[in-house]
């Protein structure tokens, strides 16, 4: 690799809880990415990306997105659910079957 990030295909597992998928420079230019499998009643945990905003692709199952102002999003597979920087959240699994989901973490550019 000379430094610059390269084009690249990654399989998508089935059978951990977590999967890093990218992890910021040298693999991209700053963007960060994961696959998640909760199990039902599982949770990835409250956390927030800072400046940096996130967008959830849910694969399948169903879940809630409980954002730190108290509110929360019904999400399901088919789904894109965004969360701009500085927003405390945290994906629950309310289902009765696992809940995939794809995230992508990005900067802000200006």
């Amino acid at each position: 690799m000379n430094g610059t990030p390269e084009p690249r295909v990654i399989l998508l597992t089935t059978e951990n809880h977590y999967q890093r998928l990218l992890s910021g420079a040298p693999e991209t230019c700053g963007m960060r990415g994961g696959h998640l499998v909760l199990a039902p009643a599982a949770e990835c945990g409250e956390h927030s990306t800072n400046s940096h905003e996130e967008v959830l692709v849910v694969l399948s199952g169903r879940g809630v997105a409980r954002l730190g102002d108290g509110a929360s999003l019904a999400i399901g597979g088919g789904q894109i659910v965004y969360i701009p920087p500085y927003t405390t959240h945290n994906i629950v699994n309310t289902g009765a079957e696992v809940l995939r989901y794809v995230y992508v973490v990005a900067p802000i550019v200006a």
